[in-house]
């Protein structure tokens, strides 16, 4: 492949549009100097929409990645086709291979997947990750969380910027999603008057896969606008952020350590969910993991009056005189549980 087989880059619009909204998530005065942006393309239509909008966006100022997880005889073609449109655009470009252990392999293959690009983006020292995800990704998403009755946190989807953590404790990123108010089509568009043929991942086809249900289910039934619901994700995605604010006063005004000692005190005064993430972070910071599914088990305990044991550390209730406010409030103390006695 060569210069000449894009035949027709992103027009001025969609240019304008994604510059725009890439300026939202990832402010040219926050950008740390010089640094590009990465972006994770796997050779599908989707992740050439982002190859080609960035490439025209931003000349000069990305470099790509494609991960080969091994799992399919075709998916080194696949990097070589991300490699050739690279060249073509003339962009830095990275293959990657990764190993996917054994269990769930969708979840497996992300984790990988992630881990190495994190890796990736610390060697080439990129300020940001853009992945190709849109607004028929969330709908799916946010259609599936509410099948497994998922809470809040669930239900606002995938965010369009935040700080992701690897699972394997790599080194937390930037990770942007520009993309998530362009409709599949759309995207696919762009390849098509590009000249581009994409890959095509047989596994969205097999509907043994949740998402694969959910994207049929969708095409079959009009009056579900995956444009829609990737807006209602985005306004959860706004309920959440308000959470995660309120829950940080939370812990500056009403979380202290008893003095000279390993105890948490936490005057429980907020509402449940707000409980849950303060729980959360207590048990953290005392040295265990909690889902938070577990933490509003244990803050429905506490707000009982008994005991609570969660992820190593020990909860228990009170009820107190705050001084300071001259009212009764619930007080919770933390800290580590006592080594279990051998029978």
């Amino acid at each position: 492949m060569d210069s000449a087989a894009i035949s027709s880059p992103p027009d001025a619009a969609q240019i304008a549009r994604f510059s725009q909204t890439l300026e939202r998530l990832w402010p040219l005065e926050g950008r740390e100097g010089t640094a590009k942006l990465g972006l994770a393309v796997s050779g599908g239509p989707d992740s050439l929409a982002l190859l080609l909008l960035a490439a025209t966006a931003m000349p000069g100022e990305i470099a790509v990645a494609s991960v080969n997880h091994g799992l399919r005889p075709e998916a080194a073609g696949e990097v070589a086709l991300v490699q050739r449109a690279c060249e073509a655009l003339d962009v830095p470009f990275t293959p990657l291979s990764v190993d996917v252990k054994g269990g769930n392999l969708q979840a497996r293959a992300r984790e990988a997947r992630y881990a190495a690009l994190a890796t990736w983006l610390r060697d080439e020292r990129m300020g940001a990750l853009a992945t190709a995800h849109h607004a028929d990704d969330q709908a799916e998403t946010l259609l599936m969380r509410l099948a497994r009755g998922s809470g809040l946190s669930g239900l606002a989807g995938v965010r369009a910027a935040h700080q992701f953590e690897p699972d394997d404790g790599g080194e937390p990123f930037t990770l942007l999603r520009p993309l998530l108010d362009w409709r599949k089509t759309e995207l696919e568009d762009i390849v098509r008057a590009s000249g581009l043929a994409p890959a095509r991942d047989p596994s969205n086809k097999e509907n043994r896969f949740d998402r694969v249900r959910v994207r049929e289910h969708l095409a079959a039934h009009d009056w579900l606008d995956p444009q829609a619901l990737a807006a209602s994700a985005q306004h959860l995605a706004e309920a959440w952020r308000a959470i995660e604010w309120y829950a940080q006063i939370d812990w500056e005004e009403m979380v202290s350590r008893e003095d000279n000692s390993l105890t948490v005190r936490y005057n429980a005064n907020a509402p449940r969910i707000i409980q849950i993430e303060t729980v959360r972070r207590i048990v953290s910071e005392l040295g265990g993991v909690v889902s938070r599914a577990e933490a509003g088990r244990a803050a429905d305990r506490l707000w009982r009056g008994k005991n609570a044991s969660l992820g190593g550390v020990l909860a228990v209730p009170t009820v107190e005189r705050i001084a300071r406010v001259g009212v009764d409030m619930r007080v919770w103390r933390f800290s580590p549980e006592p080594p279990r006695r051998p029978h």
